[in-house]
Parts: structure tokens; C-alpha cells; sequence
């Protein structure tokens, strides 16, 4: 009985034959939006000071000038600028995400497209491609795991991106699918990313997709020069998910089921809130009663409804949530986000600024929301086996719910829904605001009409519209602002 072939195979010879005008209408459209949301975030990332000290780093690495970094007056070597745009865009974690896999596509896919196609002089619809290619195979390859991967420790961009970033690079090199399989299986070894960064807030998940991106590209030159991988990397006794899963875990069936003809990639999100993704839901909900039923002062008490493996990102433990000592930890923290929500009636880059989390109103409502489990069970019930059982592939909020009592006893119950779809013009908006970080508004405006102009505009193009040199300042580790 013959093998069937690789996974990573497959999807190689699928992303090499994709061409731009193959790619559907309404995809078409998603990826100029991706594209145009990522260089928004980069332009805002690369101001803030982890942004600048990633500059420093990138400007003593020296090396061929082939892409452009943002904010450095200069090029870099391609596995440079993109491990830089990647950390930038994912910097102020506003970038989209895969809901049923908490994959970041675009602070992934993006960067390794730009600088590989920068590099090599593709075209726009060279780039284009790449990046429908790499969505719809980041999509493929986080599904089988649902929120396993952070279940167990790992952020699931920086585990599946490496592989990704290596497709991409390989479509852009032009390399054979082979080759690019290969580079997929060493990708597989430069696959991590812990949550450790959730115990102090500290900046260490910013770097995950822009490392992910960084040792894609670098598996791809690899295997290029004659190094071989694994083209077994995703299915194998040692594979991706064997490993960081467990042997049979996974069902790999749905990595290759439809490819071509129901685009995954349809799936991705982009965040309207600078926070964890899980916690938009109850945003949505806050936010749709705030000044019309509900008023902060008279909130006594909000509880929420959570599925067992969002408790650990989002709301354990209790007492770092309930009072951030970092702009990081806030972002992860469910209490602290709907205070915001429910005093300011927004949350916005400004929330997570070293002043507004020291707000005491802020503190104040936050230690009024607590959190429930399935079935009613109260916080922090649930074993670690069982919440990681729940992490389990296609884990969902589908038991989410949320509870805000007044005082005097009435209480609302808003829908909670994952279900929202932010549209092309709120997609926009929230681009004239963080491009709005780094340009001015007709030069963001100009930028957001060239990629509106894909597969026309180049990637040495649409990055020459976002330079604006400035010198790095030192990072200031007392005060990590947004």
C-alpha cells in the first residue's frame, strides 16, 4: 500500500501553484484589509519602546540591505525586517486572530510576505498570493489543535508559525515544493513561544511572531542552500502536534480537507480592542449596555461566564488580574478590560497606558468582576487536568455568558457572541489610528490607497510609504507604555 504524502508537502504544492487571479474575489479583498491592519500595527509598534528597542537590535545585526525596516532609515537583511515588523505588529496585541485556534495571522503572515517579497522584487500579485497562502495555511494548521497549544503553555502563533513563515518564504523564493516542504519540517524545530510572559507581564510575547516569521524565512534559505527537514513534520511520531500535544491528540484529517475550495482563511479576525481576543466577546456585551442601561457607578457586581481554558489566560490568577502591575498583564486581564469598558465606555490603545492602569476607578470596578465556570462552577474549580482536557480542538466561548447586577438588585444579562464580524470600514478606522501613531494623516491616507491599489503596489513600495526615520531611544523598564 502506497503512503500517502506528506502534509506539509501537500499544502507546499498547493501554495506554489496558487496565483493571484485564482485566489476568490471576497479573499482578494481580506488580504489587501490584512495586509493594510498589519502595516497600521507596525507603524504603531514601532513606537512604542519595545518597538524602539527591537530597532537597536536590528540595527546592529549589519548584514545585506534587501527589505526595509520601519522606523530605521535603512534595509536589513529580510529575516531582520521581518522579525522586526513582526514584533512591531503584534507589540500592542491588536493584531487579528484565528477565534478557534488564537493563531495571529496577519503579525505572522504579513511581515514574512513584505520582506521576502521585498527582497527578491516579486510583484504585487506575487505578494498577495503569499499572503493568501500563508492565512489560509495558518488557519489549516492551528484548527486541529483548538486551544490545545495554549492549554499547555504555548502561545499558538509562535508553534505554528515558524512552518507558515517557511511556506511563505518558499513561494516567494520560487522554490520547489519539495524544497519548501523541507523547510517547513526545519521550521518545526525552531517552533515555541511559552505564556510564561502571563506571570509578570514582561515583553516576551511580543517577539513571537516576528521570531516566528525570522526562522521561517531562515528554514526556507536554508533548505534552499541543500539543508533537508522533515517533510513529515506535522504528521510524523515526532511531529508538531505529537510533540507539543501528545501522540494522537490532534485529528489531522481537516489540515487538507477542502484546500483549494473552502478558504479557511475566511476565519480571521481582526481585533478591535488592543487586548486578548478572548475577552472582545464580553467587550461586545459591556460595552452594548454601558450608558444606556447601566451606569459605572451604580455597577455592585459583574460576573462572567467563561469556558474552563480561558481562566488561566484571562483570569487567574485573581489578584494580578484584578490590579495589572504592567500594560501586558492588563491586556490579559478580563477584570480589568471590562472596567474599562464599563467606566470609560471604551477600550482603546490609551486604556492600557501606564496611567490608566493605576486608575483607581478603574482598580475599583475590576475587584467587582469575578468569573464562573461551566455548569455554575465558581472560580477557580476546576482542576488544571480538566481545564486543559477543555483546551481540547474546536474549544469555543459557547458557554459564555455575562452578568452585571446594579445596585437595588436588577440585573442585565447583554448577548455574548464571537460571532462579530468587524466590517472593511472599521477595519479602516482602526488603521487611520494606529498608522496615526507613526504619519501623519495624508501620508496614511496615502499608504491605505496604495494597498487598496494590490496587486499594483509592490512591497518596496507600500514600506517606502511607511518610512519615517527616528533615532531609538533606550528602553525605559520602569514605564512600558502603549
Amino acid at each position: 500500500m502506497t503512503e500517502p504524502p506528506p502534509l506539509a508537502l501537500e499544502l507546499a504544492e498547493w501554495s506554489a501553484a496558487l496565483r493571484w487571479d485564482a485566489v476568490p474575489a471576497d479573499v482578494r479583498e481580506r488580504v489587501r484589509l490584512w495586509v493594510l491592519d498589519a502595516l497600521g500595527l507596525v507603524l504603531a509598534g514601532s513606537t512604542i519602546p519595545a518597538g524602539r528597542a527591537i530597532l537597536e537590535i536590528v540595527r546592529h545585526q549589519g548584514g545585506r540591505p534587501e527589505a526595509t525596516v520601519v522606523g530605521l532609515g535603512d534595509r536589513a537583511p529580510a529575516v531582520w525586517a521581518a522579525f522586526a515588523h513582526g514584533a512591531f505588529a503584534h507589540g500592542l496585541d491588536f493584531d487579528d486572530t484565528f477565534p478557534g485556534s488564537l493563531v495571529h495571522p496577519g503579525s505572522l503572515v504579513v511581515p514574512a510576505a513584505l520582506a521576502v517579497a521585498e527582497s527578491v522584487s516579486a510583484d504585487g500579485g506575487a505578494l498577495g498570493a503569499a499572503v493568501a497562502a500563508g492565512y489560509e495555511v495558518a488557519a489549516r494548521l492551528g484548527a486541529p489543535a483548538g486551544s490545545a497549544f495554549h492549554a499547555r503553555g504555548f502561545q499558538a502563533t509562535s508553534v505554528v508559525g515558524p512552518l507558515v513563515a517557511a511556506l511563505v518564504a518558499g513561494k516567494l523564493y520560487r522554490l520547489s515544493p519539495r524544497t519548501t516542504a523541507e523547510a517547513m519540517g526545519l521550521a518545526g524545530s525552531m517552533a515555541g513561544g511559552l505564556l510564561e510572559f502571563l506571570s509578570d507581564g514582561s515583553w516576551a510575547k511580543r517577539v513571537h511572531p516576528g521570531w516566528a516569521a525570522h526562522g521561517g524565512i531562515v528554514a526556507a534559505q536554508l533548505a534552499a542552500a541543500g539543508v533537508p527537514g522533515p517533510p513529515s513534520v506535522l504528521e510524523g511520531r515526532y511531529g508538531l502536534y505529537a510533540a507539543f500535544l501528545g501522540t494522537g491528540t490532534a485529528d489531522l484529517g481537516s489540515v487538507l480537507d477542502g484546500l483549494g475550495v473552502a478558504w479557511r482563511a475566511r476565519e480571521a479576525r481582526a481585533k478591535l480592542y488592543p487586548c486578548a481576543h478572548v475577552i472582545h466577546p464580553f467587550l461586545d456585551a459591556a460595552r452594548a449596555v454601558t450608558g444606556r442601561d447601566a451606569d459605572a457607578l451604580d455597577v455592585e457586581a459583574v460576573v462572567c461566564h467563561v469556558e474552563p481554558w480561558q481562566v488561566p489566560l484571562v483570569c487567574e490568577p485573581r489578584a494580578e488580574k484584578i490590579a495589572p502591575r504592567s500594560e501586558y498583564q492588563a491586556r490579559a486581564s478580563l477584570p480589568y478590560c471590562l472596567a474599562a469598558a464599563l467606566v470609560d465606555g471604551r477600550v482603546d490603545m490609551e486604556t492600557f497606558a501606564p496611567a490608566a492602569i493605576a486608575r483607581p476607578d478603574f482598580l475599583a470596578m475590576a475587584a467587582r468582576v469575578t468569573h464562573r465556570e461551566p455548569g455554575g462552577a465558581p472560580a477557580g474549580s476546576s482542576p488544571p487536568a480538566a481545564r486543559a482536557a477543555a483546551g481540547a480542538p474546536g474549544a469555543t466561548i459557547a458557554g459564555a455568558a455575562l452578568e452585571i447586577t446594579l445596585r437595588g438588585g436588577r440585573r442585565l444579562t447583554p448577548a455574548v457572541s464571537a460571532e462579530r464580524v468587524p466590517g472593511p470600514e472599521a477595519v479602516r478606522a482602526k488603521f487611520a489610528r494606529t498608522a496615526g501613531r507613526r504619519l501623519p494623516a495624508d501620508r496614511a491616507a496615502a499608504l491605505a490607497a496604495a494597498v487598496t491599489g494590490l496587486p499594483a503596489t509592490t512591497a518596496a513600495e507600500l514600506l517606502a510609504r511607511c518610512t519615517n526615520p527616528v533615532t531609538p531611544a533606550r528602553r525605559d523598564r520602569a514605564a512600558p507604555s502603549s
